[in-house]
């Protein structure tokens, strides 16, 4: 039987929130297609796992002990190995670090067509459709993707939620002999300590290049130190080192989606409202009324940060008290 077929990111011992959101994607296109839906897992203790994994009917694992770190090439052979073997309809594969790795030279040993930047999948009269960014997500097209492909799903475009269920899958076993990994492991580097992790919080303030100089983010840490927030950032201001990568909101950083976020400074580039555009609550501010940030704004202010910010600040802790 065709299937859909997953690939189940792993965080260490633990499943990446972004593996639910692809299942919950899969979860809608096998009922769509009348087909199962399939989990690959990779690495060892992938059995051990599979009972996380209740959205799908069947959870396919390759165990091999030199799969014990992701690997591009070591997971390459293993996904190669399950298209040539099992012929899914469809593969999802998340666009992180380890899916862009993955997906094109996916496509290019299986001849398979890839759609990128997906961030709407459905199915209509038995064919897949995805609308996918292009050009940095200025603009997106509406692709119908062949009788078999390749999606490479956008985190945060599904809810993770949908992609949890309680069940007891089959497990598979999937046979790769002779995987040979020429990339080797070395070392993974954590967060420091105590550093917040801005996909978790309620409250973010959100700064761009409008600050100007790194001495004026104590504004904004003052702010969201008064509405009980954290800070973060557009990517310029990581890549100035201003603040650490883990604080990065967008296409190449986090998605987030806070009860509160509010954009200080940010113009509203695609690659950053790729990341924070299904927040519950979206305030701007930026003295260009034209900024592209209004345009998901819910609440907007036409402003000098630097006379606003210290105003707001004041009022909430009066607010407060």
């Amino acid at each position: 039987m065709a299937e859909v077929m997953v690939f189940a990111e792993r965080q260490g011992d633990s499943l990446a929130e972004v593996t639910y959101e692809l299942l919950a994607a899969g979860r809608q296109l096998s009922q769509a297609l009348g087909c199962e839906l399939s989990a690959l897992l990779v690495g060892p203790g992938a059995g051990a796992l599979a009972g996380g994994l209740g959205t799908a009917d069947v959870v396919v694992c390759a165990e091999d002990p030199q799969l014990a770190h992701f690997t591009p090439d070591g997971t390459l052979q293993v996904l190669e190995a399950a298209v040539q073997q099992r012929s899914p309809r469809l593969v999802l594969l998340p666009s992180t670090s380890q899916g862009l790795d993955l997906a094109a030279p996916l496509s290019a040993r299986t001849g398979l067509p890839l759609v990128a930047y997906c961030r709407e999948l459905w199915a209509e009269d038995g064919v897949v459709v995805a609308h996918s960014q292009v050009y940095g997500g200025k603009l997106v097209v509406e692709v119908a993707v062949p009788e078999r492909g390749i999606v490479c799903l956008l985190p945060g475009s599904v809810s993770a939620e949908a992609g949890r269920a309680p069940g007891t899958p089959r497990v598979e076993v999937l046979s790769v002999p002779g995987v040979s990994a020429r990339a080797r492991f070395r070392q993974r580097f954590e967060p420091e300590a105590g550093d917040v992790d801005i996909t978790r919080e309620d409250i973010l303030v959100a700064v761009g290049r409008g600050i100007g100089d790194r001495e004026n983010l104590s504004l904004v840490e003052e702010l969201a130190e008064a509405l009980g927030g954290a800070v973060c950032a557009s990517r310029p201001l990581v890549d100035n080192g201003w603040l650490p990568k883990n604080r990065q909101v967008g296409k190449s950083g986090l998605v987030v989606k806070p009860k509160l976020y509010l954009a200080v400074g940010i113009s509203g580039a695609p690659e950053h409202l790729e990341g924070m555009k299904d927040s519950e609550l979206i305030v701007a501010v930026n003295t260009d009324a034209r900024a592209p940030i209004f345009d998901v704004a819910h609440y907007g202010v036409v402003a000098d940060l630097f006379d606003f910010l210290p105003a707001l600040t004041e009022a909430v802790r009066q607010r407060k008290g």
